[in-house]
């Protein structure tokens, strides 16, 4: 279901500190955010999911390609984490 480049992969974990295996999770919230990612790709559509994991809100850029999700990049980010508390109301 999910793919990544795997040198990408490394570069993610030692710029973000989490790994694309990890970020993938993210999906499986049951109060996870979908957002389009519109400042990125004019060629492929690429979205943000922003997940709870292990109670830490990792934000996940992907593009849906071939049936599979194929992650791009994922980390702790504060405007994806203010996102996900707003809309699920937590403070």
């Amino acid at each position: 279901m999910f793919e990544w480049d795997e040198q990408k992969n490394i570069i993610n974990i030692e710029k973000h500190g989490v790994s694309f295996d990890i970020a993938a999770k993210a999906f499986v919230d049951p109060h996870r955010l979908t957002l389009a990612d519109e400042n990125h790709s004019d060629i492929e559509s690429r979205y943000f999911c922003i997940g709870s994991v292990d109670d830490e809100v990792i934000t996940v850029r992907f593009v849906p390609r071939n049936g599979k999700i194929r992650i791009i990049g994922a980390g702790y980010w504060r405007k994806g984490k203010k996102l996900y508390e707003e809309s699920n109301r937590i403070h």
